[in-house]
C-alpha cells in the first residue's frame, strides 16, 4: 500500500519577520531600533532614487541590523548591485536631512496609497480599523523639501547625519507577508553604526561567527550532513554527531530517573482524533504533517490521515488514562526520548538549529494542583543542572511567554482561566529569583511557559527549553485522579524538556565549544599515534588498555609522518593524543599532548585515571 505525506496548509508557515521583530524589541534597546530602523528607510529611499519604479513593501529594524522588501518588477538584484546602493545611502547621510513625522486618517493614506500605486502599502492600511490613525515618516532638507517619506509607526533618528557607516550584506527571496501564495519580493539585508570603526569590529565579529557557525564546523568535522535527496530540514547524523547525541541521551535518561521520572514509549503518528482532542487539529495543523494513501489523494478525509506527532503530550495522556489513579499516585512524571515532527517553514532551515524532524527530552509530570508550585520548582532546577552541565548555563535568559489578550481564539481555555495561570507562574517565577522577561503572544495555545532562550553565534536568539503550566488538557482528556474526600478532580499538567531538542542543543554546543567537546562528551577522548610501524602492536596495546577502561579511543596506524597525524587529531579536537615510540614502548608509557599543550611522557594508567575523572564528574575542560 502506498502513502504520502501531507502538509496540511497551502504552503510552509514563514513567520521569520515576526520571530527577527521581536527579537530587537527583546534584546535591543530603543535608540538601536531607531538607528537601525531610520537606516531601512534610507535604504528604500536610495533604491527609489535609483530604481524609480521599484516599489516599497516593509523594511524593520531585526536583532543584527535591518532589511527592507522590494518589488522590482521582473528586474532581479543580486549582491552586485549592492555597492551602488550602498554609495547612495552614504550620500543620504551626508544630506543631513532631518525626520519629520505627520498622520493621516484611515481614508485618506487608503487613498493615498491607492493614488500612488503602492500596492502593498494599500493593503497593509485595508486591514486597519477604519478610525485608526495612520503616520508616515518623511525626510526632510534645511529647506523644507521632503526627499522621502514612508508609512511607519517608528522610532527614527532625528537626522540622517547620526549615520556615519553603512554595509548591505546580502540579498535573498522573500514572499510577500510571508506566504508562498503571494508574490515573491527582494529583501535586502544591511547594517549600519555610528562610527566606521563599529561597523569595521561588527564586521569582523561577523567573520568570527561565520568560522564558529555549526552548519561549517559540524560538517567540516563530520558531525552532521544533509541531502537534497532527503529533503530540506532533515540532518543526517553521522557517527561523531550520533556519538554525542547517544552521550546527552543516556546522560539525560538517567539524570530523569534518579529524580523519579517514568519511561513511556508511544507513536510516531495517529489518527487526527487524538490532536482533535488535545486541539492541535485545530490550533496547530498547518504545523503538522500527515500521511494518507496515495489511491485516497483528492479524495481525502481526516479518517484516511495518520498524523505524525507534532508533540508527545496527547500519547503520554493515553499512558495516564490506561488507569485509574489515585492523589496518593501523584505526582506521576512521565519522560520520554521523543522524535517529533513539525512543518517549518522552508526559509527557516538552518542546520541542526531548525528542522522538520529532531528528537526532545519530553516530558510530563501530572500533580494536583497543591504540588505545582513544588513540581515546577524541580522542572527549573532541572534545567538548570542540565545548562550547568553542558556548560551553557550564562548563555541563556528567561523569557515568561504569555497569551495575546486580543487573540484569544488561539487558545484553549477562557480569558479568566489563563489570567490565573498566568498570575500563578509569575509568582512562581519571582519565588524562584529567576531573572526574566515577559513577552506577549509566545505562549503555547494551551498554556503560558517558561522558554529558555539561547543566542547563536551570529546573535539569532531561539528557543532551547521550555516548562509550560496546563490547567485546561487534563479536562479535554478526561484525565482524573481520586482526591482523599472520594471525588474525581482534574489534575494539573506541567509540558517541560530538560535539554531540549538533542539537534538544537548539539548545534549551540559545537558553536560553543568550537567543535572542541570536553572530554566526556567527546566522540574520541583520546588517539594513540606510534611513531613508525615497528610501534604499531605497542600503540594496539594502549588501544586495548583504554577501551578495556571504557574510554573511546582510536589508533592512527597510517604510514605518515608523526607531525602530520597530530596535526590531524587537533584539528579533529580530540582531547588527548598518546604518542608511542621507543623510548615509550621501553618504559610502558606514552608522551602525552593534551589540549593544555605538550605534557611529556606519562604512564597510561595515569591517562587512564585524568580522562575517566573527566567524564565522571563531566569536567568542562575545553
Amino acid at each position: 500500500m502506498s502513502t504520502i505525506f501531507l502538509k496540511f496548509n497551502d504552503g510552509p508557515r514563514d513567520d521569520s519577520q515576526e520571530r527577527s521583530e521581536f527579537n530587537i524589541n527583546a534584546n535591543q534597546s530603543t535608540g538601536t531600533q531607531a538607528f537601525w530602523h531610520t537606516s531601512a528607510h534610507v535604504l528604500a529611499q536610495a533604491v527609489k532614487r535609483l530604481y524609480p519604479t521599484a516599489k516599497l513593501a516593509i523594511g524593520p529594524a531585526v536583532s543584527d541590523g535591518f532589511y527592507y522588501d522590494f518589488d522590482f518588477g521582473d528586474k532581479t538584484l543580486t549582491n552586485e548591485d549592492l555597492p551602488a546602493i550602498e554609495a547612495e545611502m552614504k550620500k543620504i547621510f551626508k544630506e543631513e536631512l532631518a525626520t519629520e513625522c505627520y498622520s493621516l486618517s484611515h481614508s485618506k493614506a487608503l487613498q493615498k496609497a491607492k493614488d500612488n500605486g503602492d500596492i502593498h502599502k494599500e493593503e497593509l492600511i485595508s486591514e486597519l480599523p477604519e478610525d485608526a490613525i495612520v503616520t508616515y515618516y518623511q525626510f526632510v532638507d534645511k529647506e523644507g523639501n521632503c526627499h522621502f517619506e514612508d508609512m511607519c509607526v517608528g522610532p527614527h533618528l532625528k537626522n540622517t547625519r547620526f549615520i556615519k557607516a553603512v554595509k548591505l550584506t546580502s540579498t535573498s527571496s522573500a514572499y510577500w507577508r510571508g506566504s508562498e501564495k503571494n508574490k515573491s519580493l527582494t529583501r535586502i539585508y544591511g547594517v549600519s553604526f555610528p562610527k566606521a570603526s563599529e561597523l569595521e569590529a561588527h564586521l569582523l565579529a561577523v567573520e568570527e561567527a561565520k568560522k564558529r557557525d555549526h552548519n561549517k564546523v559540524g560538517r567540516e568535522l563530520k558531525f552532521f550532513t544533509t541531502s537534497d535527496l532527503a529533503g530540506q530540514g532533515l540532518p543526517h547524523l553521522m557517527p561523531k554527531g550520533a556519538k554525542v547525541f547517544q552521550l546527552l541521551q543516556r546522560f539525560v535518561e538517567d539524570e530523569e530517573e534518579r529524580r523519579g521520572y517514568v519511561l513511556t514509549k508511544t507513536p510516531y503518528m495517529s489518527k487526527p482524533d487524538l490532536f482533535e482532542v488535545s486541539g492541535h487539529w485545530s490550533k496547530y495543523r498547518e504545523g503538522m504533517f500527515g500521511i494518507v494513501d496515495a489511491d485516497k489523494i483528492g479524495d481525502t478525509k481526516d479518517s484516511d490521515i495518520f498524523a505524525l506527532r507534532p508533540m508527545t503530550c496527547p500519547n503520554q495522556f493515553v499512558v495516564y488514562n490506561a488507569e485509574q489513579h489515585s492523589y496518593r499516585d501523584l505526582p506521576i512524571r512521565y519522560g520520554e526520548t521523543s522524535t517529533m515532527f513539525r512543518n517549518e517553514s522552508s526559509g527557516e532551515m538552518h542546520g541542526l538549529i531548525r528542522v522538520r524532524q529532531f528528537t526532545l527530552s519530553e516530558g510530563h509530570l501530572v500533580c494536583t494542583p497543591e504540588q505545582l508550585e513544588e513540581e515546577f520548582t524541580a522542572v527549573v532546577d532541572l534545567i538548570k543542572f542540565m545548562m550547568d552541565t553542558i556548560g551553557i548555563q550564562g548563555d541563556i535568559r528567561y523569557r515568561f511567554s504569555k497569551c495575546d489578550p486580543n487573540n484569544m481564539d488561539k487558545y484553549v481555555g477562557g480569558a479568566e482561566l489563563w489570567s490565573k495561570t498566568e498570575t500563578a507562574m509569575r509568582e512562581m517565577l519571582i519565588n524562584l529569583g529567576l531573572d526574566f522577561f515577559e513577552a506577549e503572544g509566545e505562549a503555547a495555545f494551551y498554556g503560558p511557559k517558561l522558554d529558555v532562550q539561547i543566542k547563536n553565534v551570529h546573535g539569532k536568539e531561539d528557543t532551547i527549553i521550555t516548562a509550560q503550566i496546563d490547567f485546561s488538557l487534563a479536562e479535554r482528556f478526561g484525565m482524573t485522579y481520586v482526591d482523599s474526600d472520594g471525588t474525581k478532580k482534574h489534575p494539573v499538567i506541567i509540558h517541560r524538556s530538560s535539554i531540549g531538542s538533542y539537534e538544537r542543543t548539539l548545534a549551540i554546543m559545537i558553536e560553543k565549544y568550537n567543535g572542541s567537546f570536553p572530554t566526556w562528551l567527546s566522540p574520541t577522548q583520546a588517539i594513540v599515534l606510534p611513531i613508525s610501524d615497528k610501534y604499531n602492536d605497542y600503540a594496539n596495546s594502549i588501544v586495548n588498555q583504554l577501551k578495556a577502561a571504557n574510554i573511546r579511543v582510536s589508533g592512527d596506524y597510517r604510514a605518515e609522518k608523526i607531525g602530520f597525524k597530530i596535526r590531524e587529531a587537533r584539528n579533529e579536537r580530540i582531547p588527548y593524543i598518546l604518542v608511542a615510540g621507543e623510548k615509550e614502548a621501553e618504559n610502558g608509557t606514552v608522551a602525552l599532548r593534551s589540549r593544555d599543550g605538550d605534557e611529556g611522557e606519562t604512564s597510561i594508567q595515569t591517562v587512564i585515571d585524568r580522562i575517566l575523572k573527566e567524564t565522571a564528574e563531566r569536567t568542562l575542560n575545553i
